[in-house]
């Protein structure tokens, strides 16, 4: 039978319910009954050489809007550590891919009003890219998201059949700007929608201004990266994103809550470091890149791995 440590306690839980399990390289690892999570002995992450603190401060102020250079810079004065950007964004694609999946399938209690907007970004100097969403008018939750080239009746049903799905039921009401593709959409049975200025509806009192003040938010990160390189590098940080959003960052408006609290989700990792400190297998790790069959030839395809770059102030 194995003693308990009692001098031990869970990274993730706070339990002391905590056994000995094993080694990796020479340090010692532990195993909490309570989550069932393992966990190191240092602060440092499974397969990863550096603190986990370093990382968890990366994702924080990159998320918050800081740029590469700042963050490796504060690194640098803080503790002394130096990466390169290419490590950086290492980071960042492999954590952001993480939070995606770790909630994913949460189910927010949102109201019944939602507010449906779009705003533009852009890829590079030619390119401009419409970037949707939908937020709860009761607790500001990002119901869903999508980013398009066009601004068409089937984009707008898209990003609402997604948020329906997210929601698990249609709204009563919904407010967006006066875009003619907004007309012709299934909003769900009973559904009211509801159409004018920005700002302030006079039909229901109901302000904007959550899903405005989100998009200035965007706008005012996004010009630290000047622009995206393609689709998938914006949908990349978009996920990241609004898990921050919704799960990482209080809301004043919410008295200090996050949208996801205000919406009675339940759930455990609250942050970046507590995020990071989940130990992952090599083989879940490298489960969203599996090689591919290609059909028409039979042969081995693997997808490349999508990677935020920066060269130049612009994002790459």
């Amino acid at each position: 039978m194995v003693d308990i440590i009692t001098k031990v306690t869970c990274k993730n839980c706070g339990s002391e319910g905590v056994v000995k399990f094993g080694s990796y390289k020479g340090v010692q690892r532990y195993y909490c009954k309570a989550c069932k999570r393992k966990f190191k002995a240092d602060d440092s992450l499974f397969h990863m050489k550096v603190s986990g603190d370093y990382i968890s401060t990366a994702l924080s102020m990159y998320y918050s809007g800081s740029s590469i250079s700042d963050i490796r810079n504060h690194l640098r004065q803080e503790h002394g550590y130096y990466p390169s950007k290419h490590v950086v964004f290492e980071w960042v694609d492999k954590f952001t891919s993480l939070a995606s999946k770790q909630f994913q399938d949460t189910r927010p209690q949102v109201g019944d009003t939602w507010i449906a907007d779009e705003t533009v970004l852009r890829l590079d100097k030619d390119r401009k890219v419409w970037f949707w969403d939908i937020i709860d008018s009761d607790t500001g939750f990002l119901i869903a998201s999508r980013a398009s080239f066009s601004r068409t009746t089937r984009d707008a049903q898209m990003l609402m059949d997604r948020a329906i799905q997210k929601a698990g039921k249609s709204p009563k009401v919904v407010l967006t700007d006066k875009l003619a593709s907004y007309l012709d959409i299934d909003y769900g049975k009973d559904a009211e929608h509801i159409q004018g200025s920005p700002f302030r509806f006079k039909e229901t009192g109901e302000s904007t201004s959550q899903i405005e003040r989100f998009h200035g938010t965007i706008k005012d990160r996004t010009k630290v990266m000047r622009a995206f390189r393609d689709m998938e590098t914006l949908r990349q940080f978009m996920d990241g994103y609004l898990v921050y959003y919704n799960y990482f960052k209080p809301h004043e408006s919410l008295n200090g809550k996050t949208p996801a609290e205000a919406g009675k989700v339940d759930y455990q990792i609250k942050n970046w470091k507590e995020l990071s400190q989940i130990p992952v297998s090599k083989e879940a790790e490298l489960e969203t890149h599996k090689p591919t069959i290609s059909r028409s030839q039979g042969t081995r395809i693997t997808p490349p791995r999508p990677r935020i770059t920066e060269t130049r102030g612009r994002l790459r």
